[in-house]
């Protein structure tokens, strides 16, 4: 069955005439009157001559008064007319049938009629409650209904481009500082060699003999991203030929209890989806990995640098795992790594691409080595992790709450206060640190810049005296610490209140509970 085409009926149209002659050939006539007669560009149908045996229907459009015809429709023939022969519009059975075609489509209340590649008309069928319509880019299709809490979101992986998902519209994104805004300890580190948090909170670089590196959290971001910091590995020393067991990855520890809406060792499991934006001057492969800490399983994906420096926008999607739950504590559960170099004991198997117990020699399969050669670097920022197999748009969030988030793990008093507390003798002063926010675990050590003559024990009389010891650790809970601090001066009253201070505004005190 053809597709209909739209024409133009007008009841009660005026009859008027011809005011030139047609052959059977011609194709133009021009009307003695046009009022109520069809306007615009759709064709519709006239009879010629009616009820004369030269009786004919074309289909015609109309400008002004002028008919373009198409001549015998209808089963009529082209016929010859005179100036003055009678015209008008009419409803043929051509028309009927195709009404008729286009009515019996449709079977039961509800039914959506769509037009099909013949092009043909077709009838899709009425939805069940709560189906959404939706397209796959050629043809309409419903889309049944999800889960109750679901929403429907954009997935270019699914046929329709759309799926059902079950992610929290607040907390998503699993990871802290995705966007590189947060650096308590400083926004750049020379001469790197070994493990440990050097600039951006929560960002801990693995290390093994690779080289040696600049970190540093760089104001630059992909342009229209909303992203304005990004941390970038810059090789100041380079290692061609990487040793077996030499490795370089960049990590983010996440505790068990932040990790629950995976769902993971269970039948529910959720997929782990990671997007980030990336920026190398060295093209290739690169692997990403997602390790489970408490049962010693891991996958790893490759995503590749396509173009040198320019970001890049990468979604990497990771099956759920069935087995193996994450523990629900304040312990380190799932691990984000990614792999900038390794040697050929994390290379030297087949990239585990679905969960399995780790096996070293299958975490990083096919990695470029960015430590090749001096100058390489690798930047990266908008880090998002999120239960499910749809990356939704990054979670931005307050620069307060972020800091916040990161104080659980690392805090950083400086400034020229530093605590306040009371003389235990003429000498010694014991002061209260209490934290901004509660650690995660209590911390068991003091981290001070400066040397002991930075800081001063101030008098009970306003004056100050110099210490003799940098601030030192006594103990600590997960809401404060408890430090002391000495002087060569007697000036201290024992019992009085005393506080420290800072001799100059760059030292701080610093406490630890990262994973």
């Amino acid at each position: 069955m053809a597709a209909v085409t739209r024409r133009q009926y007008k009841g009660a149209a005026a009859q008027t005439t011809i005011t030139n002659a047609l052959a059977s050939g011609d194709t133009s006539a021009t009307l003695a009157a046009t009022t109520g007669w069809p306007s615009g560009t759709e064709p519709f149908f006239v009879v010629i001559s009616p009820g004369t045996a030269s009786e004919e229907k074309c289909s015609a459009t109309i400008s002004g008064s002028v008919l373009t015809l198409t001549r015998a429709q209808d089963d009529t023939t082209a016929q010859s007319h005179a100036s003055g022969a009678t015209i008008y519009p009419v409803f043929t059975a051509d028309d009927a049938d195709e009404a008729n075609k286009f009515a019996s489509t449709m079977t039961t209340r509800g039914d959506l009629v769509t037009m099909d590649s013949g092009p043909d008309f077709a009838r899709l069928a009425v939805g069940a409650k709560g189906a959404v319509l939706v397209t796959d880019g050629s043809d309409p299709k419903w889309q049944a209904v999800g889960s109750n809490g679901t929403v429907l979101m954009a997935d270019s992986g699914q046929t329709n481009g759309v799926a059902w998902s079950e992610q929290s519209l607040g907390y998503r994104n699993v990871i802290i500082n995705g966007a590189m805004q947060v650096a308590q300890r400083g926004t750049s580190t020379a001469s790197i060699t070994s493990v440990g948090y050097y600039t951006a909170d929560r960002w801990y670089t693995n290390l093994t003999t690779l080289g040696t590196w600049t970190q540093s959290v760089e104001n630059d971001g992909p342009t229209g991203s909303g992203f304005r910091k990004s941390l970038k590995m810059l090789c100041t020393t380079a290692d061609a030929s990487p040793a077996a067991g030499d490795a370089l990855f960049f990590q983010n520890r996440i505790e068990g209890q932040n990790v629950q809406q995976f769902f993971k060792g269970t039948s529910s499991a959720k997929q782990f989806t990671v997007s980030f934006w990336v920026k190398s001057n060295v093209t290739g492969t690169f692997i990403v990995e997602v390790a489970d800490a408490d049962n010693s399983r891991q996958t790893s994906k490759s995503y590749t640098v396509d173009v040198a420096d320019t970001w890049e926008k990468k979604t990497v999607v990771f099956a759920a795992d069935t087995t193996g739950a994450f523990d629900n504590d304040n312990a380190f559960s799932l691990a984000l790594n990614f792999h900038l170099g390794a040697g050929t004991n994390y290379t030297s198997g087949t990239l585990q691409t679905t969960w399995a117990s780790i096996v070293t020699a299958n975490r990083a399969v096919g990695q470029t080595n960015l430590a090749a050669a001096t100058n390489n670097y690798w930047q990266v920022t908008g880090v998002q992790l999120e239960a499910g197999a749809v990356a939704t748009p990054f979670e931005f969030e307050d620069y307060g709450t972020t800091l916040a988030k990161c104080q659980r793990y690392y805090c950083k008093i400086s400034g020229s206060y530093l605590g306040s507390g009371l003389a235990y003798s003429t000498t010694g002063t014991t002061i209260l640190v209490k934290f901004p926010t509660t650690m995660r675990v209590a911390p068991t050590a003091v981290e001070t810049s400066g040397t002991a003559s930075s800081f001063l024990q101030v008098l009970s009389n306003t004056g100050t005296q110099v210490c003799n010891v940098v601030p030192f650790f006594q103990r600590a809970n997960a809401e404060s610490a408890e430090i002391a601090a000495t002087s060569a001066s007697t000036g201290l009253t024992q019992g009085n209140a005393t506080f420290i201070l800072a001799a100059t505004g760059a030292v701080y005190v610093a406490f630890s509970a990262e994973l």
